[in-house]
């Protein structure tokens, strides 16, 4: 059988001030911290028009009661101006005004928060932009320098144009050679006779 502290701290449960990992019946939260919904509540319910019909309301059967009932039959008599009304009321007024400041401050505590984590996210996001902005101009700069699809053409073409020079000067090579050679002799081509003055022997 569980014990009454384990159930009171399994229904004590604040998801948002408790770590996630940690198990639920470990969860408490504190008395500020209920204190601080209960405000929240109940300014919520009082800024409704719920709220300001329902008191209406109350306030008008108190006055008509207290005002249309015989004397030893009211509990709060006319010739006492309504004094435990006025009291309730002004009671209700004290309670409501420290309230409803708590619960500003819870909201401004987040507000507070939201702020913060707006400030660290928008950081980020410009530390991001500034990155993306970098690595952008680095990619121009490779784009620059890179080839384009026409100059590589232009060169591929001027190369063709180049080898169709080279291999046509190679063909007309030996026929111009064969024409313009002076030195053919009908015995033996390319090669001179030697004069008979340089066969002699000398003495």
């Amino acid at each position: 059988m569980a014990a009454p502290g384990s159930r009171r701290a399994r229904r004590d449960v604040d998801p948002l001030e408790a770590p996630k990992g940690l198990p639920r019946g470990l969860r408490r939260t504190s008395g500020r911290d209920v204190l601080g919904r209960f405000s929240e509540s109940f300014a919520r319910a009082m800024g409704t028009s719920a709220f300001l019909i329902g008191l209406t309301v109350f306030v008008a059967i108190w006055l008509i009661y207290n005002a249309l009932a015989p004397a030893g039959a009211q509990f709060d008599p006319i010739a006492n101006g309504f004094a435990v009304m006025t009291l309730i009321l002004s009671l209700q007024a004290s309670y409501a005004a420290p309230l409803i400041l708590l619960a500003q401050n819870r909201q401004d505590d987040r507000d507070r928060v939201q702020v913060e984590q707006d400030r660290q996210r928008a950081e980020r996001n410009l530390d991001d932009t500034e990155y993306l902005a970098r690595e952008i101009v680095a990619l121009r700069l490779l784009v620059r320098d890179m080839a384009s699809q026409d100059f590589v053409r232009s060169e591929l073409r001027t190369l063709l144009e180049e080898l169709d020079r080279r291999s046509g000067a190679r063909g007309a090579g030996p026929e111009l050679a064969s024409e313009d050679d002076p030195a053919e002799d009908d015995d033996e081509p390319g090669l001179r006779r030697p004069s008979p003055r340089s066969t002699r022997p000398r003495p």
